[in-house]
This record gives structure tokens, sequence and C-alpha cells, in this order.
């Protein structure tokens, strides 16, 4: 499955945005940039990326011609086939943020989402964020291999652990205390024999089983789509699993026959 756009989050404070146009969307469209501290500058200046928020079909279309010819990613309101770039619906919960785009399909869609979202994330989300930065050294040390770290985490930050994301409170402290859970076995290995080669057919342990997954091994039948659910920097191996595959998790997908 191609990604229609690859997100990205770009740090802006202090870097030069051209924005074109008045009115709602450009008002809009500026508090968006003085959010994410960027200097708004005009069409003359130097600069890496240009919000066009004009009404006049032909001016607009004039504007980003002459920015993309100066090499310009240009975001172009209410005109998703002329944008390098799109600007998402925002859950913020600093440092954490939540992004919702539909590549410039729908933004009421998308706002519809962040409204929802907003409801379900926590206030003080990124009070667990900043603990667990805080936290880095210990945990290295309470778990130095870099999988079972990530495992630790993946168990804590699950529905119901203690650091839940969803969950009112999160007591990072109280999880890493010696007599806290301790985490998952270094060397696990499971089959997954899919009925469907739809990825929303998943079931919730299979689908998990991916997300965590340091190595995938499958065959050529199953669909990218599948294998696009694993983690991004698991290793997938077109290949039989072995008897011992390894330390870590890994993962053997399988179409039923």
């Amino acid at each position: 499955m191609i990604l229609q756009s690859l997100p990205l989050f770009v740090r802006l404070a202090g870097r030069p945005v051209i924005l074109l146009g008045e009115g709602e969307a450009a008002d809009a469209k500026r508090r968006l940039l003085d959010r994410a501290g960027a200097d708004v500058v005009g069409e003359d200046a130097s600069a890496s990326l240009a919000i066009v928020a004009i009404d006049d079909e032909e001016e607009a279309l004039a504007a980003v011609a002459r920015f993309k010819a100066r090499g310009i990613l240009v975001n172009a309101v209410d005109r998703s086939a002329l944008c390098d770039f799109t600007l998402p619906a925002i859950v913020d919960r600093a440092p954490v943020l939540i992004a919702i785009g539909t590549s410039g399909v729908s933004a009421g869609l998308a706002a519809a989402l962040r409204q929802r979202l907003e409801a379900l994330i926590p206030a003080d989300l990124g009070k667990l964020a900043l603990a667990l930065q805080a936290a880095r050294g210990s945990l290295r040390k309470r778990w130095p291999d870099m999988g079972e770290r990530r495992r630790a985490l993946a168990t804590a930050m699950g529905a119901g652990g203690l650091l839940d994301p969803l969950s009112p409170t999160h007591d990072v402290d109280a999880w890493l205390a010696p007599t806290a859970e301790p985490a998952a076995k270094r060397d696990v290995a499971i089959t997954l024999v899919l009925l469907s080669d739809d990825p929303e057919d998943l079931t919730l342990r299979q689908a998990r089983a991916l997300a965590s997954a340091d190595r995938v091994y499958h065959g050529a039948d199953v669909p990218t789509a599948i294998l696009d659910r694993a983690r991004a920097d698991a290793a997938r191996l077109c290949a039989v699993m072995p008897t011992d595959p390894g330390t870590g998790l890994s993962v053997e997908v399988e179409m039923a026959r």
C-alpha cells in the first residue's frame, strides 16, 4: 500500500514561511504558523514553504506556479491537487502531537476525528512523555536490551497497563520500581494464520503481534498491506521461520490455504 503523503513533523520556530492571501482561510493558517513559531513573510522572501490562501482561481494558480518554479513546497488552500504538503488537524498534548490528515480530501473529516480524539486523550498526556524521557537512564539500566525495553514499554502502555496512555493517571516511578512486572520473555516465536488478505480483518491479537515484532517471516502470498501493519523497523523476511529465529519477538505470517 503506497502512502499518498509521508507525515512529517517540521520545526518552524524562527524559520520563514510565505503566506499569501487575506480572509478567514489565510487568518487560520497565520494562527497555525504563529503557534509553530514561524516567521510569516511575503512572496519575495526566501523560504522553503509557502501557503497560498487566495480565493481567485487564476490568481491562486499563478502564485502556485511561481513558487514551484522557485523550488518552494506549496500548500494551496482548498486545492488539494496542487499541494506539495497539507496541514493536518492537531490534537496538542505537548510534547505529544497527534496529527490527522486526509491528504487534503476532507478537512471536515479530519476536524471531526480531532474532536473525537480530544475527548479521548487525557489532557496531561504530555506529562507521561516527559516522565519517560526523564526515566531513559533508569529504563536502560533495568532493561539493557533494546528489544526487552520496547516490549516492557508496550506491555505497560497497553490497555489497562500501568502506563496506559488513555488512563487518567500515569506513575512511571511505580512502574520502574523493583517489584513491578518484569518484561516479557526475550525469545518468543508465534505463527499467525490469516483467513483474509484485508488488514482490517486482523484480530486484536494479530495486530498487536505485528506491531511488536522484531522480525516478520512471511510467504510470497502475504499482501504488502498486511506487512505494513508491522513495525517500520521490523525485519521482513520472505522465508519460513527457522526453529531458532533469534532474540526478541519473531512472527510468522501465513495465509490460510
